[in-house]
This record gives structure tokens, sequence and C-alpha cells, in this order.
């Protein structure tokens, strides 16, 4: 997640197969007391996007969210673990929408039940 948008996409291997750029207006993000309280929102408009063009997210390997403002660390890929999820929702360096990309990616990884894992990409 980005300040005003949410992008997603899905790769089998390195072809991609979706991507889909979702702009969200000042309005809609006002409404929002704070980046944390996007959580569901985003979350569920990921969900959404993914159904209506025709993914089935059980068969999803991996989740990788983009980073987020954490404790310095190397750019690099990431496996979601307490420490980042505590780094996430407690942010050391401020708050930003990015932020919520792991916690998204860990949530939905965790309720497919299948060992799927949540990442991300290069911290901020």
């Amino acid at each position: 997640p980005g300040s005003t948008s949410t992008k997603i996409a899905i790769f089998e291997d390195e072809t991609e197969k979706f991507v889909k750029n979702i702009k969200h207006s000042a309005e809609e993000i006002a409404k929002f007391d704070s980046v944390a309280s996007q959580f569901q929102f985003r979350k569920d408009i990921i969900l959404s996007e993914l159904k209506d063009a025709g993914f089935n997210i059980n068969e999803i390997n991996a989740i990788v969210g983009r980073g987020g403002l954490v404790k310095p660390i190397e750019s690099g890929v990431y496996e979601v673990n307490e420490a980042l999820i505590n780094d996430l929702n407690n942010p050391p360096l401020g708050e930003h929408a990015s932020n919520l990309g792991g916690l998204i990616a860990n949530d939905i990884a965790k309720s497919l039940n299948n060992g799927t894992k949540a990442y991300i990409a290069d911290p901020v």
C-alpha cells in the first residue's frame, strides 16, 4: 500500500498474470483516523479485486507486501515474523501506508492455513 493507492499483482514463477493499481481519493482516506485503521479496508479491496479477476487465493504459494518503516535493516526480502509485526504495528520511524503491506500479507497467508508464507520486500 501507498499513501493514495494499493497496488497488487499476481505472478506465476516470473510471469506477471495480473496487476492492478487501485487509487484512493483523499476523501476515502480521510475517513480513517490513522494508517493502521485502514488495514481491513485495504485487505478487503485486495481480496475483492483478486476474486473479481478470477483468482483462487488458496492457490497462492507466497505473499509479498511492500516494505514498511521498520528499524534500519539491509535492503532485501524478509519473512514476516513476530519482531517484524511488532515494528510494523509500532513503527519506530513513523507511520506510513507501506507498514500495512507486511501486516496484510501475513494476515492473508495465515488465513489460508496451507503453509503459505508472508514476506516484505525492501523495507524503507
